[in-house]
């Protein structure tokens, strides 16, 4: 299995090809059985979470060893580790200076990430009952959260051939908590993707009102229709957003949910690869776009309407820096407060940072305002 796990980061190095995806499509040529599938999976991840320790190494069968040791080591004595040395590891030195390095940022970002569920609404007691190994999150602003930790294949579970939950992580759910979206209003998923908040939003909206789910690509708005129709949502609509300066609607939105593509900073745990394919020239650029697509999504919310804008990274430059440009630049619009799901129990915010050692999942920004009422 390490012979198939040193092709696949020998290629994506050479090619800067995304391991995950290379991953995907290697071994759906394998055909390996899941046992063999997930310490291929694990040996590409553990390289690339520790690879910044390993002073240099180009992949190899020895490195690649080195790496798996220290993946073993972590898992059963994270305590040895000096704090300083794993932050140094686990992250490049641009984003050393970049980051909200919280404590215990390197140890959350170097651990093997939990696997969240969001159960269907009211249906988090059946998930429970009929996966083994699966606890509910401890936050009161999230009862449908599940965290799974069995080995079952997910995806041919019948509960989730029924649309019954969806694999979301924690973090994501507490932006669409965060979002609070009442039934029968009008909202808009800006940045869609495949669509795991849209459906979040569309869960709290009882299937009532009507989300419009935008995204650039054709194919992940192809998979969020798959997905919805699994589920039995009904409420939304689909369409391409192409131009970032104009609108893809003429709609007025009660809600508009700016879900930016970022840095994944905060996805580096789960997509360690990435750590050492993002720059700060990378950083700069998603920043620029971030307040792009805020401004032109300011536009569609009706006066008294809430826009919001999370990114699923934690640094400066995508995070406050783009909250503070948009308030000097939108006067129209005032921070506005959310409910804080990991916070103390109705804490209120207008901006919330989510490192992952806070979240158990995912690290998060988020931040909302309310445009005025004339």
């Amino acid at each position: 299995m390490r012979s198939i796990a040193l092709g696949i980061i020998l290629e994506a190095d050479a090619t800067q090809t995304p391991a995950d995806q290379l991953l995907k499509a290697r071994l759906r040529a394998a055909r390996l059985d899941s046992v063999a599938a997930a310490q291929v999976v694990q040996s590409v991840f553990s390289w690339y979470r520790w690879r910044g320790f390993l002073e240099g190494a180009e992949p190899s069968g020895t490195s690649l060893r080195r790496a798996l040791a220290l993946a073993s080591r972590f898992a059963a004595q994270p305590e040895t580790f000096d704090p300083v040395a794993l932050l140094e590891g686990a992250l490049p030195a641009w984003a050393r200076t970049s980051v909200h390095a919280a404590e215990g940022l390197a140890h959350a970002l170097q651990a093997e990430p939990p696997l969240w569920l969001r159960a269907r609404k009211g249906q988090a007691r059946e998930i429970l009952s009929a996966l083994p190994g699966s606890t509910s999150s401890s936050s009161p602003l999230l009862p449908e959260a599940v965290l799974y930790l069995g080995t079952e294949d997910l995806f041919r579970h019948r509960l989730f051939s029924r649309g019954r939950f969806e694999i979301q992580d924690i973090a994501s759910q507490g932006v669409g908590a965060a979002c609070a979206p009442a039934p029968g209003e009008t909202w808009w998923d800006a940045c869609a993707g495949q669509g795991g908040k849209t459906l979040h939003l569309a869960d709290l909206m009882e299937n009532r009102g009507l989300i419009w789910a935008t995204d650039r690509s054709e194919n992940r708005l192809a998979t969020l229709r798959t997905r919805a129709a699994r589920a039995g949502i009904f409420n939304y609509r689909t369409a391409r957003w192409l131009d970032p300066q104009r609108t893809p609607t003429g709609t007025r939105f009660d809600g508009v949910l700016v879900d930016a593509p970022c840095s994944g900073l905060g996805t580096w745990a789960r997509n360690p690869h990435a750590r050492w394919t993002v720059g700060p020239a990378d950083v700069a650029e998603l920043a620029l776009t971030q307040k792009q697509l805020l401004a032109t999504a300011a536009t569609a919310v009706k006066p008294g309407g809430r826009l919001l804008y999370a990114v699923c990274t934690l640094t400066r430059e995508e995070t406050l820096d783009v909250a503070e440009a948009f308030g000097q630049a939108q006067p129209d619009f005032e921070p506005t407060t959310f409910a804080d799901p990991f916070a103390a129990p109705d804490t209120r915010a207008c901006q919330a940072l989510w490192p992952p050692q806070l979240t158990g999942g995912n690290g998060m920004f988020l931040a909302a305002w309310r445009r005025k009422s004339r």
